[in-house]
């Protein structure tokens, strides 16, 4: 039937879903004998020559318009797509539907005038009956292709918000392992041991910015979304160790407008690129790795490093760059960008709102 449907009124340039055409289907099969029966009287029944001439121009005339009306609701739907704009997107249409009412009866009015058999000569409240179902027909299909529309994009959404969880909940481990992992604990402890003895007021402090570090990714990576304040803060942190590590061999610049600290990105976004800076890279005092943290003109984060690549390449755990793209993708957001040339190595990420 579909593909009946497709080839007779071209529809695949139209590229209707199913669901489209069966709502389209389901309310010609009923406005198209009513509307006949009340513009050509009882003889539409009764004379089988008006019955195949008057309800083969209607079906024609109806499902070429429907299929114009329908493509003109896509576009519209696919402008306002999300649920909460589902008003905006019936006040759009529905002076659509208007239109195409009129429309509709015009088109029938001209083509059964041409018809033999027929004599066509309908009075003035026959016009406005028909005008008013086709009106009342369309508010009804209008309904339903919107709750349609609404719970398939309901649908969606849950799916995708359970979906996050479940990476949510297979990174978080991952995160604890891979992204601060042994081997920095276990730098970082060597650092205090020799804080401990020839500075202990340095290795107190040192103590304290390791348990914020370490608490931070315990609270923080339970939830989808942290402010950039709140990472920046988490990242001072994070340099301080490495800082007392490498010494003058890395450097961290942050320029930051305040207007954007209050913006929204995946929690341990800003870790994980400054990590994998310092483990891609030779760190050294007399060849610092630089790294900066900024904004663009368009609201964009920039994390920014010089490219100097170990001569023995570290092998790739896959979290890094894959799992920030993830966490963007599953939030319905512009993925990362990210460009290698002029000897830097830049990713550019959206800043989102509440």
């Amino acid at each position: 039937m579909l593909a009946l449907l497709r080839r007779l009124f071209k529809l695949p340039l139209l590229n209707l879903p199913a669901q489209s055409i069966w709502i389209m289907v389901g309310l010609v099969s009923w406005t198209v004998p009513l509307g006949n029966y009340i513009w050509l009287g009882p003889r539409y029944f009764l004379d089988w020559r008006i019955l195949v001439l008057a309800s083969g121009a209607s079906y024609f005339v109806c499902f070429s318009l429907l299929a114009a009306q329908t493509a003109i609701i896509r576009w519209i739907t696919n402008r306002y797509p999300r649920i909460e704009q589902t008003p905006k997107r019936m006040m759009l249409e529905f002076p659509v539907f208007i239109i195409m009412t009129i429309g509709t009866e015009i088109s029938a009015f001209q083509l059964y005038s041409s018809l033999p058999f027929i004599d066509f000569n309908p009075s003035s409240a026959t016009l406005y009956t028909i005008f008013w179902i086709g009106i009342g027909s369309n508010f009804i299909s209008l309904c339903i292709y919107e709750l349609y529309y609404t719970l398939t994009k309901w649908r969606e959404n849950s799916l995708q918000t359970e979906a996050y969880k479940r990476e949510a909940l297979l990174n978080q481990l991952e995160v604890l392992k891979t992204q601060v992992n042994p081997h920095f604990l276990f730098n970082s402890l060597n650092a205090l041991s020799s804080l401990i003895s020839e500075e202990p007021a340095k290795a107190e402090q040192f103590v304290d910015e390791l348990a914020k570090v370490y608490r931070y990714l315990l609270q923080t990576n339970e939830g989808n979304l942290t402010t950039l304040d709140q990472e920046l803060a988490f990242i001072d942190s994070y340099y301080y160790l490495l800082k007392t590590r490498h010494q003058e061999g890395v450097h961290l610049t942050v320029n930051i407008t305040p207007e954007t600290r209050t913006l929204l990105l995946p929690p341990l976004t800003l870790q994980l690129l400054v990590e994998n800076a310092v483990k891609h890279n030779r760190v050294q005092i007399s060849q610092p790795l630089h790294i900066s943290i900024d904004t663009n003109s368009e609201g964009w984060l920039r994390v920014k490093n010089n490219l100097q690549p170990k001569s023995l390449r570290m092998a790739s755990n896959r979290v890094g760059l894959s799992n920030i793209s993830t966490k963007y993708r599953l939030l319905e957001q512009p993925e990362p960008i990210v460009t290698d040339h002029d000897g830097h190595f830049t990713v550019m990420l959206p800043l989102l709102y509440t």
